[in-house]
């Protein structure tokens, strides 16, 4: 059980490490999007420097990925499903941050974290989520959507689900997002950050 597990991180890993907003940016405008907009390889960037389908194609993508690293964990889990899915899917959120196949300069795993854990929690994660939207509707500040959605999970899960390898991943993740968007927290606090449909490059928060 012990070596499929290790096999699945692996993989999950690799998986994640398929950074589709890079992908898409080079195929469709040749460019590497980690060199415009707020320099960030995510959906929201893609937004700014692509439009809305190529942001919309990054986004379904990058959460696939966190799906498949979940299922894959499942498959070769055994008798400890949860603890190896959880494994996986942090193992995807890894890849995404710090792609092997993009010289480990990644994006921030928002959009493959809302998969792992839709995937590993649905119903924390859907109430996570619903809060998540309202804020950055009211806000317009992306940024702390995540953060929002990526703190209230594990708690969440903690509450309705009480499982602790779901906790565990999903408290992981979420230090994992607010390490990540330390500089959108600096922004915030300076109100440099940039707000949902902005002009590109005013302000130069990174989302």
């Amino acid at each position: 059980m012990i070596l499929e597990a290790v096999l699945g991180v692996v993989i999950s890993y690799l998986l994640g490490s398929i950074a589709f907003s890079i992908v898409i940016a080079r195929w469709v405008k040749g460019i590497d999007i980690r060199q415009h907009g707020s320099g960030n390889a995510g959906a929201t960037n893609t937004l700014r420097v692509l439009g809305k389908g190529p942001a919309v194609a990054v986004l379904l993508l990058d959460a696939a990925k966190g799906i498949a690293a979940v299922l894959i964990g499942r498959w070769l889990g055994g008798d400890h499903t949860e603890w190896v899915a959880s494994l996986c899917g942090l193992a995807a959120v890894f890849g995404h941050n710090w792609p092997i196949w993009f010289r480990f300069k990644g994006g921030k795993g928002i959009a493959t974290t809302v998969g792992v854990m839709a995937t590993l929690a649905f119903v924390p994660s859907l109430l996570a989520g619903v809060l998540a939207i309202l804020v950055i509707v009211l806000t317009r500040y992306v940024s702390v959507g995540s953060l929002v959605f990526a703190l209230m999970t594990p708690f969440l899960i903690l509450v309705i689900d009480q499982s602790m390898p779901l906790f565990w991943a999903g408290l992981v993740v979420a230090l994992l997002a607010v390490v990540r968007h330390r500089k959108n927290l600096s922004n915030l606090i300076q109100g440099t950050e940039n707000k949902l449909g902005a002009k590109k490059g005013v302000p130069h928060g990174k989302s």
